[in-house]
């Protein structure tokens, strides 16, 4: 089965930009909890979310972690992105990220109604590198700090064929991500076998 598109992500970070509507944390996740026990209560047992926003790389496994603290019987997998086999057309595009050379690519073929590269320039995506912290160092401010125009990257090097390599590498990972999530017999098995052992922590062995 395929649940209808579902909008009700992380957007934080954009919240400086009009139009943007950012559903605070725990909407998000009670929304989350309460779409995916009404699968499970309709049958469906073993839930792929399929991410599409970067916003959300932090989102959607914690609310996958969430998922050990009261007992379920359906198993939530997230899936996100991919990783470009070798070959395909050259990427020009240094920063890259959002709005640049492949996202603005990928939405020549999705929507390309949507896509003007004319315009690329009417906004700065360059990093502007306000904030010096190590790459281990986490801080929620990061995007703003770098990219407050909310575009990374140069979307005027977009073209038809990358965004095609691009999405056939995507639509490749979603398949193998559902057939291992369909062969998966262990994940509920071994999640019921946490919640028994987690009701009674002390009878556990060590």
């Amino acid at each position: 089965m395929v649940f209808p598109q579902y909008y009700f992500g992380q957007i934080f970070e954009a919240k400086h930009e009009p139009g943007t509507v950012a559903y605070s944390a725990e909407l998000q996740l009670r929304l989350l909890q309460e779409t995916t026990d009404e699968m499970a209560r309709n049958g469906c047992k073993k839930i792929v979310i399929i991410n599409g926003h970067g916003g959300n790389e932090s989102l959607l496994p914690y609310f996958a972690q969430t998922q050990l603290d009261k007992r379920h019987d359906y198993v939530v997998y997230v899936q996100w992105g991919h990783e470009a086999p070798p070959g395909g057309p050259t990427k020009r595009d240094q920063i890259n990220m959002h709005a640049g050379e492949t996202e603005s690519s990928t939405m020549m073929i999705s929507n390309p109604d949507l896509v003007h590269v004319e315009r690329a320039a009417s906004e700065s995506g360059a990093d502007q590198k306000r904030v010096n912290l190590p790459e281990d160092v986490y801080t929620g401010i990061w995007w703003y700090a770098r990219f407050p125009n909310h575009y990374s990257g140069d979307g005027s090097l977009a073209t038809k064929e990358l965004g095609q390599f691009e999405m056939n590498a995507w639509i490749a990972a979603i398949g193998e991500a559902i057939r291992s999530v369909k062969a998966d017999d262990e994940s509920l098995k071994l999640q019921n076998e946490f919640y028994e052992k987690s009701s009674h922590p002390l009878d556990t062995k060590p």
